[in-house]
């Protein structure tokens, strides 16, 4: 199976429970799996995250992180979206004639969601994302538009478990 990892999932995971210098292990372990084409992030999802900036107009911690040659190399999905993909998800999983209000509220998602949809067997969307079926056109959720596709979509903790991270985990190679 194929991780394709929403900037949420990193985001978070900096923010909240895998700060990158308290857990480096986790980041390292991202790193392996990336190399091992385990889990990996297309260009545009990646972008969402390798220039934020600190509060000093710095980039902060999970850009520097993601700006290191080792995880661009390990970690960035090489694999160009199918336009016809990204048209179908964002036209038949949000909004059929977006505005450009819309399309900007739904930023990137529909190229993840594009790249599972390639291969649904063997892809499968991590996100931080909850499902909320209320939400409609540009609000809706990623989860929501995945069940839509009869894409597999998950949240970080369950591709965690399914992937037995701990932080020994090189004490397995």
């Amino acid at each position: 199976m194929l991780y394709l990892l929403d900037a949420n999932t990193l985001i978070d995971a900096k923010r909240d429970y895998y700060p990158i210098s308290r857990i480096p292990e986790f980041w390292e372990w991202l790193i392996h799996q990336g190399n091992q084409g385990n889990i990996k992030i297309p260009i545009e999802v990646y972008e969402e995250f390798s220039d934020t900036k600190d509060q000093n107009g710095e980039k902060d911690e999970l850009a520097t992180w993601a700006d290191q040659r080792e995880v661009k190399e390990s970690l960035l999905f090489n694999e160009d979206a199918e336009q016809d993909l990204v048209a179908r998800i964002t036209y038949g999983g949000y909004v059929a004639n977006p505005t450009d209000d819309e399309l900007q509220k739904i930023s990137r998602d529909p190229f993840l969601i594009s790249y599972a949809l390639k291969d649904i067997e063997n892809r499968c969307i991590v996100t931080t994302e909850i499902s909320k079926p209320s939400k409609e056109g540009a609000n809706r959720h990623i989860p929501d538009v995945c069940k839509d596709f009869n894409i597999r979509c998950i949240n970080n903790f369950q591709m965690i478990r399914e992937m037995d991270f701990s932080t020994n985990w090189k004490n397995s190679l």
